[in-house]
Order: structure tokens, then C-alpha cells, then sequence
């Protein structure tokens, strides 16, 4: 997958099957619209392409209008989203700086300056909400014009759904938000994680005998925050047990920067700069500010204790002898 930030040179543009979107998660609605490109580039012998933006249109006009509260948290950081659309086929990811000058594109300009010059479109799918153009002016009807004008195809999508609601980013940051990692991973089609290459850290956690893992968080505004029962992906031929704090670290940090910090158990190797991936098991509880060191390393022992039982209960649970084949004869 070639990934290209802003439109490909003029050398590379290649006729396509588009669509655009945020992509934020890359959840089963998506991987239904992937899937799509996917086969109508396969049949008329065109390049998979996916156009997104950096930062999402939101959290610009949110920080444009000095509302940063109004941003949406982020599911996955860009490593994690371009990772997932490569997975699902995709042969080409153009990630589109959204700025002032985009925000204020007409619509029309929009279509012939980055649909038709930029990307050779072809073949364009898009959800049946999407909108585009300075003040959202641009849709389907406009689109469909343009397609009859200039010899591409356009379709639309419908929404897929799940127990009758819609499967969006925003139901899955609810869920991320209130800690219901079950539901997250139904709508996401996988279970949650993050990946990210490992740091040098302040090194507080060897001191109070929890060495971590830290993975600097790309975005400060993460769809879910507080200590989780994890196992971490990328260390050994399998994927270890650990728990970990994603959030500000407030007893010790007052700079607001979002860290992630995996303390795996009972392992001494040398992680610095390898990749990983960190996957979310369980909620413990959310972040909480200590008075001292000695009561924050008491609540770090208690989340480990719960986190270890986690893991143990899970290990009993594969080898209840109830489901021994034995007992099925």
C-alpha cells in the first residue's frame, strides 16, 4: 500500500475506486465499504483508493472556533487506521491535510481539483450521509451530475447495522468511553487495541518496582482513558499478560500529555524501539490523582492483583474439566 500526504504527483495518479471518509476506527461499516472498493477496482481493473483526513474535519472547526472540548476523542491513531486499511485491500491511502483552504473549497472545485484531476476517479463510493465542500454544500445529487458530465461511476452506501442501531465511530467511542470493551469489539469486528513503538519513559515505574512499557499516545484526546487489564502483542512468539494506564498520569505529570503504560508481567527483556501492539481486555477503573507515591504504588499492586486474577481465571476457565472431552464420551 502506497500512502501519500495530499494528492499523489502528477507522474503516479492512476484511475481509481474511491472512497472518503475519517475512517476513524475502521469499524465494521467501514470494512463493508472497503469491501466494495475492493471488488469494483478488481473488476474493471482500477486502484483501490481511499481518501481521508488529518485532523478530522471536526476537531479542526472545534479548535478553529476555540471549542476544543466539541473534538471528538480519537479511536485509533493514523498508524493503526492506514494499518487496517492496507489489511482490508487498499492500495492506495491519500491523507488530505484538512485546513483552512480545504474548509473553504466549494464543492465544485472539490470534485474537479482533487476527484477528477488529482485522483482519476472512476468509480466513487460514499456513505449515504457523506458531505463535502465549504459550509457541507456538496452530496450525492451533486456528485451524481458530475459522474454523467465527466464518464465516472457513483454508488452509495447504507449504513450496517447491529441489534438495529448503526455501527459509526460515535457508538463505538460511547462504548470506549464507559469502559464496555465487549461492545466495542462487536462493532469494531476485532478487539481493541493500539499500537506503537516502545519509549524511553521517566523510568518512576522501576523505582516503585512496576517497570513499564511506554507508547506515546499521537493524539491528546483518546477514545478511552483509566487502567486496563491488557496483553501486549509483539514481545515473544505470543502475546504476554500485562496491565496497563492510559491517560495524564496525574500524580506524577501535571503537563497533560496522554502516555500509555504497560507493565507486562514477568518479563525482563530489552523492549525499547520494537513495535507493539497493546490489546484492551478488561476495565479495571478509571485514572485517579494520589496524594503520594506510596499510595499510588499501593493502588498499582491492587490493579495488578486484579489483573493477574483476570488472566488465572481466564487460564482455569480453558481447562474446566467439565469441558474435558472425557466428560462428552
Amino acid at each position: 500500500m502506497r500512502i501519500f500526504r495530499g494528492l499523489p504527483p502528477p507522474s503516479l495518479r492512476q484511475p481509481c475506486a474511491l472512497t472518503i471518509g475519517n475512517f476513524d476506527g475502521v469499524h465494521r461499516g467501514h470494512q463493508a465499504m472497503l469491501a466494495k472498493v475492493k471488488a469494483a477496482a478488481d473488476a474493471r481493473g482500477l486502484v483501490p483508493t481511499v481518501m481521508t483526513f488529518e485532523p478530522h474535519p471536526r476537531e479542526y472547526f472545534a479548535n478553529f472556533h476555540r471549542r476544543p472540548e466539541l473534538a471528538p476523542t480519537r479511536i485509533a491513531g493514523l498508524r493503526d487506521q492506514l494499518c487496517a486499511l492496507g489489511r482490508a485491500g487498499m492500495q492506495r491511502v491519500v491523507v488530505q491535510r484538512f485546513n483552512a483552504h480545504l474548509a473553504s473549497m466549494p464543492a465544485q472545485t472539490f470534485i474537479d481539483h482533487l476527484l477528477l484531476d488529482g485522483l482519476q476517479v472512476k468509480w466513487l463510493l460514499i456513505g449515504d450521509d457523506f458531505r463535502f465542500g465549504a459550509h457541507r454544500s456538496g452530496d450525492l445529487a451533486l456528485l451524481r451530475e458530475n459522474a454523467a458530465r465527466h464518464g465516472f461511476d457513483v454508488e452509495s452506501i447504507g449504513s450496517v447495522m447491529e441489534a438495529g442501531q448503526r455501527i459509526s465511530s460515535s457508538a463505538i467511542r460511547t462504548a470506549l468511553a464507559v469502559g464496555d470493551l465487549d461492545r466495542a469489539t462487536t462493532l469494531l469486528g476485532h478487539p481493541y487495541s493500539v499500537s506503537g513503538h516502545v519509549i524511553h519513559g521517566q523510568k518512576l515505574g522501576r523505582t516503585l518496582g512496576f517497570p513499564t512499557l511506554n507508547l506515546r499516545i499521537s493524539h491528546n484526546c483518546p477514545a478511552l482513558s483509566g487502567i486496563f487489564v491488557v496483553q501486549v502483542h509483539g514481545l515473544g512468539p505470543s502475546p504476554l499478560p500485562a496491565v496497563a494506564s492510559l491517560g495524564v498520569r496525574p500524580t506524577v505529570d501535571d503537563s497533560g500529555r496522554v502516555l500509555l503504560e504497560v507493565h507486562v508481567f514477568d518479563f525482563s527483556g530489552n523492549a525499547y524501539g520494537k513495535l507493539v501492539q497493546v490489546e484492551f481486555l478488561k476495565k479495571l477503573r478509571d485514572e485517579e490523582k494520589y496524594v503520594d507515591l506510596p499510595t499510588l504504588t499501593a493502588a498499582i499492586e491492587n490493579d495488578a492483583r486484579q489483573a493477574r486474577a483476570f488472566f488465572d481465571a481466564d487460564f482455569l476457565g480453558q481447562i474446566n474439566p467439565a469441558n474435558a472431552a472425557t466428560d462428552r464420551i
